[in-house]
Formats: C-alpha cells, structure tokens, sequence
C-alpha cells in the first residue's frame, strides 16, 4: 500500500459568513493574515446574501498544513462577527 501523497502546500479556499455590518472583513482579515500571510485583494471575494443583510468572504490562502488550517478555523470561530466559517 502507497503512503497519500503530501496535499500541502496547496490553494485553499476559506469562507467566512457573517451580517452586512462592515465588521466582518475588519475583523477576518487580519486573522487570516495572521496565520496565512498577507492577502493581495485579488485573493479575497465577497458575496452579497440577495436581501443583503448578510456577506460571504472567501479567502483564498496558500495552506501549508493541516495544522494551519485548524488553527485559523478556531481564531474564526471564536470571532463575535463570523456567524459560519467554511
């Protein structure tokens, strides 16, 4: 049996949901960048719910392990503006 191959470093999409307040990118962004480096605007998208009460931001990150994921999971989680985090 063949060991998996190494996923890391790979593209990786982040999604963070949360109310249309303008706190949400304030606050997410810099966790991200934190944990991922920092982020040309090109790598981050945003989308409006259709009654535009709440907003969807992905990020898009360079991932370098497992363990880095996790650890940005928690920090956003634990944000008071993220409602989901993807």
């Amino acid at each position: 049996m063949s060991p998996l191959p190494d996923l890391y470093p790979t593209e990786f999409p982040i999604k963070v949901m949360g109310r249309n307040d303008g706190a949400l990118r304030a606050q997410t962004r810099p966790i991200i960048e934190r944990h991922a480096g920092a982020l040309s605007d090109e790598s981050i998208r945003e989308r409006l719910s259709g009654d535009g009460n709440f907003i969807a931001l992905t990020y898009v990150i360079e991932a370098q392990s497992r363990a880095q994921l996790d650890a940005i999971y928690r920090e956003l989680t634990a944000c008071a503006a993220v409602l989901m985090a993807l």
